[in-house]
């Protein structure tokens, strides 16, 4: 029986310093989604629980969307749209369990059927114009003892090889590796946010890790960075 186990992430969450504006355009679009009732004394506003359940996950949607749109402004766009969609279902919501896989779940859902098929062009700019990834120690949910070779590797890497690689992997394959490494979701929850079986998350993580092993392994080989078997250490 498969377990509900987590994969020792191999980055840190990617966030984005939302401005004003930006936050002011989403509770905008969540107050024309409001009803004009107020409700009674004794029932919690759901627009006041929504926002402090949901807008603390903003900066940690927008990296995933960044990811998937590979476009800052259909990234905002993509995100705004989630959370007017989160907002009008909220009452579906079953509190106490998973709001951050409910809402990547609507996410992927939106990405799927909407900006996979009207993207704009792609990102032009240079990585430095994107979010920050901090790499460093990564904690494992599941307390795992040791590190994978490619973990250690990741440590003598710059930012910028991180974001390449990860950019020119097929974009399940992607998807599968952000969610597992990044954010930290087990298999199933992956499996519930992309509506696919555990065993295909699980065969697209295994594939996304090798594809992205083998990319990060070429550039640190390029500039001299030792990169030890599985089972071995990592050094220069």
């Amino acid at each position: 029986m498969l377990t509900q186990e987590r994969a020792r992430p191999l980055v840190a969450t990617p966030r984005m310093a939302w401005d004003e504006r930006a936050l002011a355009e989403v509770d905008s679009a969540l107050m024309s989604n409001s009803t004009p009732d107020t409700p009674p004394a004794a029932t919690p506003d759901p627009r006041d629980l929504f926002e402090e359940q949901a807008i603390p996950f903003l900066d940690q949607l927008y990296g995933a969307a960044l990811r998937m749109t590979r476009n800052p402004a259909d990234a905002q766009d993509l995100v705004q749209e989630t959370f007017v969609k989160a907002y009008a279902a909220f009452g579906q919501f079953e509190q106490g369990t998973n709001l951050k896989a409910w809402l990547y779940r609507i996410l992927t859902n939106t990405f799927i059927n909407t900006y996979r098929k009207k993207q704009r062009d792609p990102y032009k700019g240079t990585i430095s114009d994107m979010e920050d990834w901090q790499l460093g120690e990564a904690e494992s949910a599941t307390a795992m003892s040791s590190r994978s070779a490619e973990a250690e590797a990741i440590d003598h890497l710059p930012d910028s090889a991180v974001k390449d690689a990860l950019q020119s992997i097929p974009e399940d394959f992607r998807l599968a590796v952000y969610f597992a490494d990044v954010e930290g979701f087990s298999y199933q929850e992956i499996a519930d946010i992309m509506k696919t079986p555990v065993g295909t998350v699980m065969s697209r993580l295994h594939r996304g890790r090798r594809l992205l092993r083998g990319l990060l392994t070429d550039y640190a080989a390029d500039r001299g960075i030792h990169v030890a078997s599985k089972t071995g250490s990592t050094k220069k």
